[in-house]
């Protein structure tokens, strides 16, 4: 006799199961997650292996080829991707509605059909919708598109091509018609990566998924997700402005501090390679200061702005865009007791100039001396970057890579640099090197000017 379907409930999540609804996970602690769902007894995928050898092999027996990378013929993506795409590997790109993560995957498609076959599968799009973002982002007319949700469709497809790349758009709308839940379930999208992943790895093909997102941010669907595959991007940026940022948040062929900078325009992405100008003003006004960030191996001059008003409530407010919000707290507690400021009763506002995130502690000082700067109605000397990290002591403690934010400061024309005293770093061509050693010193930028 064939068992029955079994019901039980799933975190959206972590993926925890359980037999009887409860109000909060158990494993992650998050509250009205759990889901019903109605799996089979014995899903297709569950007597399958990923590899395809169950058989124990040596380090030193696997070949380079198999480790090869492949570019996409677009360097901003390989930069975060970690030189190209890997043989095998499963990516998920999640973003926004309408922030390009289709546009990009047809682009970078288009460009791969140089190495390999490629297939590219839509679950949300007609075939006649394909080719008009085809024909405006001038894709190869050859590449080929399949329109389908079911997953066994999908992987006879990929039996009878048997292509090197593959484009899935996206997870959310993928089935196994097996499966009796409704597409976009936790049961559904689990069924379906599993089953990417084992034709990823069976067929050495590199497989791209794109994965929606909820209005937190975070792909929609269980945590488990980005477990199952091998590398996790994310697509940021404003629908209402050009700038796109491609930053990984897991990669396990390369690094993830990279990231990508595009431009949406009518011909689709164009990827920015000189960031020259994008993220400042040009001016030199109160409250200012501009700094030099890592992201990876590139540097980033960046401008934050800095904006003291008067509080209106009991606790003033303090509001950080594009910036960890703890962290502007943590600054601004050392300029009270190290700066002498009185900021206890006044709003701070603080932004990143164009919409990028700044997770670089040298950047620490540029955002102190711009709230200074809004204290003291005063502006530092034109064309100074502010570079340094700084300690709760109020000390200037030094960074990493400060030679290759110095060299991208003078390369951009700027003439002053205020750096950590005690860096090792020697007098800089062209570069006036101002050398503090703690917050006070900092402050000495201000005068007159």
């Amino acid at each position: 006799m064939a068992s029955k379907d079994k019901t039980k409930y799933v975190c959206g999540e972590c993926g925890y199961e359980t037999v009887k609804w409860m109000g909060c996970c158990p494993q992650c602690g998050s509250w009205n997650t759990l889901v019903e769902v109605t799996a089979a007894a014995q899903p297709a995928s569950g007597g399958r292996r990923l590899g395809g050898n169950a058989r124990a092999v040596t380090v030193g027996s696997v070949t380079e080829r198999d480790a090869a990378r492949t570019s996409t013929g677009i360097s901003e993506f390989d930069r975060v991707l970690g030189g190209g795409v890997v043989a095998g590997s499963t990516v998920l790109v999640g973003g926004d509605p309408g922030i390009g993560k289709s546009t990009l995957l047809l682009q970078a498609a288009s460009n791969l059909m140089a190495h390999g076959p490629v297939l590219y599968v839509s679950g949300e799009e007609s075939k006649a919708q394909l080719k008009l973002r085809a024909s405006r982002c001038g894709v190869d007319p050859e590449l080929l598109i399949m329109t389908e949700t079911s997953i066994d469709a999908i992987e006879a497809e990929v039996d009878r091509l048997k292509p090197r790349f593959l484009v899935i758009d996206s997870i959310q709308t993928m089935t196994a018609p097996e499966l009796s839940n409704a597409s976009g379930s936790v049961t559904q999208i689990r069924e379906a990566t599993t089953a990417l992943t084992r034709i990823a790895k069976t067929n050495a093909c590199a497989v791209f998924i794109v994965g929606h997102v909820t209005k937190d941010g975070a792909i929609a669907g269980p945590r488990l997700l980005e477990h199952m595959v091998d590398t996790v991007l994310y697509f940021e940026g404003d629908r209402h402005d050009q700038l796109r940022l491609l930053r990984a948040v897991k990669n396990r062929f390369g690094s993830t501090n990279e990231i990508g900078i595009f431009e949406m325009g009518q011909e689709g992405l164009s990827q920015v390679e000189n960031t020259a100008g994008l993220f400042v003003t040009g001016g030199n006004d109160t409250g200012c200061a501009v700094t030099c960030i890592m992201e990876g191996n590139r540097p980033i001059i960046v401008e934050v702005q800095s904006l003291l008003n008067p509080t209106s409530f009991s606790n003033p407010r303090r509001v950080a865009a594009g910036m960890d919000t703890n962290r502007l707290m943590l600054l601004i507690a050392v300029l009270e007791r190290r700066g002498g400021l009185r900021i206890g009763d006044k709003d701070v506002y603080t932004n990143a100039v164009g919409g990028i995130r700044i997770d670089d502690r040298g950047a620490d000082l540029a955002v102190a001396l711009a709230v200074a700067g809004s204290v003291f109605d005063r502006k530092l000397p034109e064309s100074t970057a502010v570079i340094g990290e700084l300690s709760l002591t109020g000390e200037i403690r030094p960074v990493d890579r400060l030679q290759n934010r110095v060299a991208e400061c003078a390369r951009l024309g700027y003439k002053h640099a205020v750096i950590p005293a005690s860096s090792k770093l020697k007098d800089w061509e062209g570069m006036d090197l101002i050398r503090v050693r703690y917050l006070r010193d900092a402050f000495l930028c201000f005068i007159d000017n």
